[in-house]
This record gives C-alpha cells, structure tokens and sequence, in this order.
C-alpha cells in the first residue's frame, strides 16, 4: 500500500506546472559551490519535494512514526535525510546537518515540524546556519486547485494539472556574533518573513468556491 500510495504522488507530481519567483537568489550560491538552508513549512513538503527531486540535498525529517512515510517518500525523490527533531534527537540532528552544509550539500528544514505549532519557526536552525556560515532561504508553494489534508499542518496536495506557485525569499544570513537573545529575535524576522511568503502565495492562488459555497480546499 506505501509503495503504491507513494507511486500515486509521484505521477500526480509530473502533472504540475511549477511557477518560479525568486529563483535567481539561491542560484548564485549554487554557482559558486556554496550550500544553503531552505525553509518551508511543514504543509508545503510535497510540491516542493518534487520540484527539487534529484538535486542532492539533504533534508530534516523527524524520528516520529509519520515521518517515516515522508523519509520514504523524499529519498524516492534522490534526497538524503538526517532524522531528528527538536523533540527527539536534536543533538544527533544537528551534528548530522553540520556535517550535510560542510560537505557541501544543501539543507531543507521545515522549522514547524515534525508537530508544530504550524508556522512558527524552532530557532534551533539558525544555530546550524551560523556555525556553518550558509544563508537561509525562505520558500513558499501554493496552489489554487489542492487538498488540504485534515493534518495538524493542514498539509497540502495539490491537485492534477494545478498550477504551483513557487517563491524563494531573498538570504538571510546568521551572524556568528549574535548571542542566544539575538538569534531568538532573528527567529521571529525569519517566521515573519516566511510567513509572508507563504501568504502571498496563498492569497494569490485562493480556493474556488464550488456552487453551494464548498470550497475545493476543504477536506
């Protein structure tokens, strides 16, 4: 059943069309051969998977039993992992990406996970960037046409043939001076940001509403 369900995400994934914005303010790090840390939300791990299948890097997943099924499903995709969270295995988690950026990898954190509050940032990833040096990249994906899994995360499906909208943020770079009150500040500016783009993207491609007044998003 798990590969057939994964099998099923696959196909659905070839029937998107990607809409990219912001592109050019990772590219030129990967360029120069420099890792960086994407963050997404939790909610938006699908869509974004597949877009970046195939790219060697390498993602946080929890040690919870549901991340199990997403670890499956990503390293389909060509992504290595690091398991762990801030609730079980943090210290394993972050020596693992420690040594994911310094071997020259990119990282993709969903700093919401693996059970939320939903779009609010664990700051222990800003730690990871200024050890490392490598920038933050918020990433935001929506689509007008999906389901909305009844999830804690309300995690996103996009349907057949949607269209997927795509935001990079610009970096964001931890400096190594900031202390513990510092980078909890910074915290708050990147959820802010992040959140941001996550709204643009939303507000752009709202659910339509069926005759009745049942939107297409709800589950």
């Amino acid at each position: 059943m798990e590969l057939a369900g994964t099998g099923v995400l696959w196909l659905l994934g070839w029937s998107w069309r990607f809409q990219l914005h912001g592109r050019a303010g990772f590219q030129a790090f990967r360029e120069r051969g420099e890792p960086v840390i994407f963050l997404f939300w939790h909610s938006r791990i699908l869509p974004l998977a597949h877009l970046h299948r195939n790219e060697g890097a390498v993602v946080l997943i929890s040690e919870h039993r549901d991340g199990e099924l997403i670890a499956r499903l990503v390293q389909r995709r060509g992504f290595l992992t690091v398991r762990g969270s801030s609730t079980r295995g943090g210290a394993r988690a972050f020596r693992g990406m420690l040594r994911a950026l310094r071997s020259g990898s990119d990282l993709a954190v969903t700093p919401d996970g693996p059970k939320g509050p939903p779009r609010h940032l664990k700051p222990g990833v800003l730690l990871a960037a200024q050890r490392s040096g490598a920038p933050l990249i918020p990433v935001a994906a929506g689509a007008r046409r999906a389901w909305r899994l009844n999830s804690w995360d309300r995690f996103l499906v996009p349907w057949p043939l949607a269209r997927v909208e795509v935001r990079y943020g610009a970096p964001i770079h931890v400096d190594r001076e900031l202390d513990e009150e510092g980078l909890e500040r910074l915290a708050r500016q990147v959820e802010e940001e992040l959140n941001r783009l996550t709204d643009t993207v939303d507000q752009e491609n709202p659910d339509p509403v069926r005759p009745g007044g049942t939107e297409s998003g709800s589950r």
